[in-house]
């Protein structure tokens, strides 16, 4: 018997479809999940191999994720053919170069393979040079060091893009709805929207939706002029705006602002403001292997020492220490 899937979807005639998943070692298990298991829910519910995948590495075995998870892996002098090729990094992206694997990519690349990344894959990509003159995406986190690495790239704050053969995405479960496009042009809507029924995934996103949680959500808030004042702040992380020029751009006097701010969060917006920098910097230390005068930089303080003075007082440490205290946690 057919089942309705089957009779849905125009699979008749198929041919397969072959995956490379190419992994960094501390990569993101939600983002391997989310790139495997719609292609793995594709196969089930037509009932045909659609898609065969391989999960690579430049020297094979054993290779963890970021969350300690150990999955084997094949070496990439190894690789079967494929018609698609994925990078899949997260963590300590900043020192990876693997050259094994930036060949790999530019000879897939050569040949008219479709090349693409999810979260930090992204840098690897460009790393390689495939990027130029394309748009792309990354994790919003790692938005602004992709910039300073790659000035001429254009990176935006969608959930995942297509440009000319390259698909980048943000990672976590937007690298589900990157897949389930993917299985739309494959195959036909019907069989990615009941892969995303399977999942519970309520809709398949647009890929210009925006990846952060609303402002609205994350500091309960409903004010417009609120939203507006802190997109402003968490825009300018690393160029500060002074506090007049955001009231400004509410359409708010200094004073209604300050008064605002006091009655939703206790504060002023100035220190409301350096708690945004600080937290931005407590999430480099810990994540990134970036200088401190660098991550001082990118988060609006004029020099290590001056970030140190700030990181004491509200966090009672130094940077430095932060960092060891992190490492140590987790050695």
């Amino acid at each position: 018997m057919t089942s309705p899937i089957e009779a849905a979807t125009p699979v008749n005639g198929y041919t397969t479809k072959r995956i490379g998943l190419l992994i960094l070692p501390q990569f993101s298990m939600m983002a391997l999940a989310g790139a495997s298991e719609p292609l793995r829910a594709a196969n089930r519910l037509s009932g045909k191999t659609l898609y065969e995948w391989t999960l690579l590495t430049e020297s094979g075995g054993p290779v963890s994720s970021s969350s300690g998870i150990e999955i084997q892996t094949v070496p990439i002098d190894q690789a079967p053919e494929v018609d698609r090729v994925f990078v899949l990094a997260s963590l300590d992206i900043e020192h990876q170069k693997p050259p094994k694997m930036l060949r790999f990519l530019q000879r897939a690349a050569s040949r008219g393979v479709t090349v693409g990344a999810l979260s930090t894959g992204t840098f690897i990509l460009a790393r390689a040079g495939l990027l130029e003159g394309k748009r792309c995406t990354l994790h919003w986190e790692s938005i602004g060091q992709f910039a300073e690495e790659f000035p001429t790239i254009e990176v935006t704050k969608e959930l995942y893009v297509n440009h000319g053969n390259r698909w980048t995405c943000a990672g976590g479960t937007a690298a589900i709805d990157l897949m389930l496009a993917q299985i739309a042009l494959d195959f036909g809507n019907p069989l990615a929207a009941s892969i995303a029924e399977q999942f519970l995934h309520a809709r398949i996103r647009a890929p210009e939706e925006h990846q952060r949680m609303s402002i609205q959500w994350r500091f309960g808030i409903h004010d417009r002029r609120l939203t507006a004042a802190i997109a402003a702040m968490e825009d300018n992380l690393e160029n500060i705006v002074g506090i007049e020029e955001i009231a400004d751009r509410c359409n708010l006097s200094h004073r209604q602002l300050e008064r605002l701010w006091h009655q939703h969060f206790g504060m002023t917006p100035k220190k409301f403001y350096l708690e945004l920098r600080l937290n931005e910097a407590r999430r480099l230390l810990r994540e990134s292997t970036q200088p401190i005068a660098s991550i001082a930089y990118s988060c609006g303080f004029v020099s290590a020492s001056h970030l140190g003075a700030a990181y004491r007082r509200v966090w009672g440490c130094t940077p430095g220490e932060e960092r060891r205290k992190f490492d140590d946690a987790h050695s």
